[in-house]
């Protein structure tokens, strides 16, 4: 093993929470909070029962020790299968954290894997938690920039936060050096490197690739485990990416994910917010809007054109995430699935939407996603939104109250209010030595 390689398995497997700044710690807790809302969010969608069926079905242990319980539905299958259905049924809500600067997401697996491998370890402290869960994120970014750095592809996040998941189970489940190395070079090499512009030309159920690398990460480390081996990842210990290492343990990625406040791609959020901005400043109702233009990025361009018959497509749509937000002030559940499908407003909405790429906004991908808007009004007005940053994200944060708040806004209405605020309860006092994680288990495990 390498000098650097050593120096990433010190920091995975035996980084302390005291040595984690305490602003990434309670990101962590925000992190974990705002990803389990959208689990229980996601509970009743189509998707996710049909993963935590399949769960059921075919990725199940007769092993209790390599057992846990699916999130809010309680079957107990493996902990490769539970850490699956979560992760995918978050991503086919599509309203979790998430990174630019790797264009995909890390919570949705790291999360869900920790809730599975925590159910195993009953003395598990929050800030040890959540000091994991920072692991998961910063292993994953790094492998993801590496990846993305190295090949040609546009790839689904879950071929690196694979590598996350793995970290994660190999630092709970105490593993050494060595097996820490073949779990990273065994999840990179089964990460679902599948094709993300694939998944927005024709959206589906497969989203962003993420329950596979939940399962696959945790298959690595349960491999290496057992004495498999499957070293190196590339991403980890190539000699072209060490530059994505160099800065581990003094910038932490966790503080710079992005908050989603619709469950829409991350790329139609500016869209969003540069009309929503338009409107409230000049105290506009969708009726009095004749005509929309939007420039943004071309990814952005290129997701759905037209009105949904999916929520898949829904949440890959930006002239509709565009025209709901004009219609109804808010994007939630009920706009993407059922009768906001076939909303008669927002189809006619649509038509009056026109979205083209610019150079400018197309420089500053996938750093930053920005969009500008020119609404048109029936007495005449032509109003602009000058250039507009997607909301949630380092460049214009939404503050803790704001996470929280979005939170119970998914969460209350699967869970029930007091179901709902004592998760918020115990996920945000995670960061006090005194609590464990067996304490919220109970909560999260129960179904629906």
């Amino acid at each position: 093993m390498t000098e650097r390689f050593n120096r990433i398995a010190d920091f995975a497997l035996h980084l302390k929470p005291s040595d984690i700044p305490d602003s990434a710690l309670r990101a962590a807790a925000l992190m974990t909070l705002d990803t389990l809302g959208i689990v229980a969010a996601s509970t009743p969608m189509e998707a996710g029962v049909i993963a935590r069926d399949t769960a059921d079905l075919l990725y199940a242990s007769n092993d209790s020790s390599h057992a846990a319980r699916m999130l809010f539905d309680g079957r107990k299958v493996s902990l490769a299968g539970a850490a699956y259905a979560a992760a995918t049924q978050t991503d086919n809500l599509d309203a979790h954290d998430g990174f630019n600067p790797v264009k995909g997401h890390i919570g949705v697996a790291v999360i869900p894997a920790l809730a599975a491998l925590a159910q195993h370890l009953p003395e598990l402290s929050g800030p040890d938690a959540l000091a994991a869960i920072t692991i998961g994120y910063e292993v994953a970014g790094r492998a993801g920039l590496a990846l993305h750095a190295s090949v040609s592809d546009y790839h689904t996040s879950g071929a690196w936060n694979a590598l996350g998941v793995a970290a994660v189970a190999a630092r709970l489940r105490g593993h050494s050096a060595d097996q820490l190395r073949q779990a990273l070079g065994i999840a990179e090499y089964h990460g679902p490197r599948s094709q993300m512009m694939r998944e927005i030309a024709n959206p589906t159920m497969l989203h962003d690739g993420s329950g596979w690398g939940a399962m696959v990460g945790i298959s690595a480390a349960i491999l290496a485990e057992r004495g498999f081996n499957g070293a190196p990842a590339i991403t980890v210990e190539a000699a072209d990416v060490e530059p994505h290492w160099d800065d581990l343990g003094q910038v932490w990625q966790m503080e710079q994910q992005y908050i989603k406040p619709y469950p829409i791609c991350r790329w139609a959020h500016a869209a969003i917010d540069a009309v929503a901005h338009i409107m409230q400043n000049h105290d506009l109702t969708h009726d009095q809007i004749t005509r929309v233009r939007i420039n943004s990025f071309h990814e952005a361009v290129c997701l759905f054109p037209g009105m949904p018959e999916t929520t898949s497509q829904a949440q890959y749509s930006l002239r509709f995430a565009v025209a709901s937000q004009m219609v109804h002030g808010q994007i939630g559940v009920a706009q993407i699935a059922g009768a906001g499908l076939t909303d008669p407003v927002v189809a006619a909405l649509i038509q009056r939407i026109e979205v083209t790429e610019t150079d400018d906004h197309n420089a500053r991908f996938p750093a930053c996603r920005t969009a500008d808007a020119e609404v048109e009004t029936s007495d005449g007005r032509v109003l602009l939104s000058g250039d507009t940053h997607a909301r949630g994200g380092v460049e214009v944060p939404m503050s803790e109250e704001e996470i929280i708040g979005k939170y119970m806004s998914f969460a209350a209405p699967c869970l029930g209010e007091v179901r709902a605020a004592a998760i918020r309860d115990r996920v945000l006092s995670l960061t006090r030595a005194e609590n464990r994680v067996s304490d919220l288990l109970p909560l999260l495990c129960e179904p629906l």
